[in-house]
């Protein structure tokens, strides 16, 4: 019995001496230090609006309408969708109509051809066109018929910019 009293005794110091040699040599090794870097660098970031027109591709490439920027309160909208959109009458062209969602607003695009718009119900409306070297503006009133570009001077007129206000 003494043998065995011996022998685990042998077997707990040797464990024992084995693990502290062990945790002797790991403590001496260089460990790696820790990191730390920016959140910004890591994280998910920020939305940022660059106020680019969503899906302007697709829209170029099945309408042929540039939309540029905008500030999401006019958008491109079906004209037998509801009645009161502003209305876009343009030479060759189906007419072209936009859903006014705020009380201001601005769009930035190009259509050819402009010759006549059906400003909304609510809102005021700062038509920007261009015209061979030429800017043209116009401000019309809400609910009003009127015509603008070519059917004002006779030259193609491009309309460039739509703003609103109540």
């Amino acid at each position: 019995m003494n043998a065995r009293k011996t022998w685990t005794r042998t077997l707990g110091t040797a464990t024992a001496a084995g693990a502290l040699a062990w945790a002797v040599v790991a403590a001496g090794q260089p460990s790696a230090a820790p990191t730390s870097e920016p959140v910004a660098e890591t994280g998910p970031g920020y939305a940022i609006e660059d106020y680019n027109y969503p899906g302007a591709d697709r829209i170029l490439a099945e309408q042929g309408i540039v939309l540029k920027r905008g500030d999401g309160h006019i958008v491109l909208a079906d004209c037998l969708s509801e009645e009161n959109l502003l209305r876009f009458l343009a030479r060759g062209r189906a007419d072209v109509c936009f859903k006014v969602t705020a009380d201001e607003g601005f769009l930035t695009l190009e259509i050819p051809s402009v010759h006549g718009v059906r400003t909304d119900d609510s809102v005021n409306t700062h038509l920007a066109m261009t015209a061979e070297d030429d800017r043209v503006e116009y401000d019309i009133p809400a609910k009003t018929w009127e015509g603008v570009g070519e059917s004002v001077d006779g030259r193609e007129h491009v309309l460039v910019e739509i703003r609103v206000t109540k």
